[in-house]
């Protein structure tokens, strides 16, 4: 795999942007390591190079900033991302960011490997094995085999495949945009939000590029979620908006109109992150389906 030149270090030098056709508010750069620096100051006590995963902002980010960053997307293959500096685990200097870990989204296959998250969390019949790995931790879950047959209808323990494309939508870019903005105002669940530019090849990629550990108890190489994004963006237009400690936030440009192409789709976020409905206001996905899928122009996801 190529790798994309990564147009950051610019701003050690020029922290304004306007090499790149930016007019940046002051921020700071994001190392592997960790380590947060000024622009003008990257590198280490000893002197060493660092190269920067991302830039964000220091001052909160505030409505129309997103849109601000879009001449990034389309001159330097910068892609804007809010992230919380706001938790409980701080900014991002503090995530344990892991990009050396991560494989490419473009080697694998997104219906295999929600089929295998399926296999892992719905496919043995309870009581076929009371013994199995996986039927113990699905009965920890869901209780009885009724229970567990009730969360996951209308689909039995068989991978029910990929979920139709829906029809054209919104612009994907207007509508991230549109989300960023109402993630930026004061009522919004995110604490301290940050305008952040991330160099990945498209949007699906930014979590891979930045090595983001999240759902680090749900998967260990983050490149097979981004594998499923990819085929999201195909599908129903997202893009990765915001990012916290454990938390992945989407936009969704054209999503489900129907009740059933949301229980399709909610198949494949149980299987993307099924703590979404094990530990969500949901335990169900026909509920899950109908209040976080049917024409919701916002995805949201954590792991444990």
């Amino acid at each position: 795999m190529a790798t994309l030149p990564n147009p950051l270090p610019k701003l050690a030098a020029d922290p304004s942007g306007h090499t790149l056709g930016l007019e940046l508010p002051a921020g700071r750069l994001i190392d592997a390591v960790g380590t947060s620096h000024a622009p003008e100051a990257v590198g280490d006590s000893n002197g060493r190079w660092h190269e920067p995963l991302l830039w964000h902002a220091d001052g909160p980010a505030a409505p129309g900033g997103w849109a601000a960053l879009e001449p990034a997307r389309r001159t330097s293959g910068l892609l804007p991302l809010l992230i919380d500096v706001g938790g409980g685990q701080g900014g991002p200097e503090d995530w344990q960011l892991t990009p050396g870990e991560m494989s490419y989204p473009g080697d694998h296959d997104a219906e295999e490997v929600l089929a295998e998250y399926w296999d892992d969390y719905a496919a043995d019949e309870l009581g076929a094995d009371e013994n199995h790995p996986v039927t113990k931790a699905v009965v920890e879950i869901f209780g009885e085999q009724g229970t567990y047959e009730e969360a996951i209808a209308p689909f039995g323990p068989a991978w029910p495949g990929l979920a139709p494309a829906t029809a054209r939508g919104a612009d994907p870019e207007a509508c991230a945009a549109e989300v960023a903005d109402s993630l930026t105002d004061s009522g919004s669940w995110l604490k301290e939000p940050r305008l952040a530019l991330v160099p990945a090849r498209r949007s699906a990629d930014i979590p891979a590029a930045i090595g983001w550990s999240g759902p680090l108890h749900h998967e260990g190489d983050v490149a097979r979620l981004c594998a499923v994004l990819r085929s999201w963006e195909d599908r129903f237009g997202i893009r990765v908006v915001a990012l916290t400690f454990d938390r992945l936030v989407l936009s969704v440009a054209a999503p489900p109109a129907t009740r059933d192409e949301a229980e399709a789709v909610a198949a494949e976020h149980f299987a993307f992150c099924p703590d979404n409905i094990t530990q969500g206001h949901h335990d169900a996905l026909r509920a899950y389906a109908e209040h976080e899928v049917l024409d919701r122009r916002v995805w949201s996801f954590w792991w444990d």
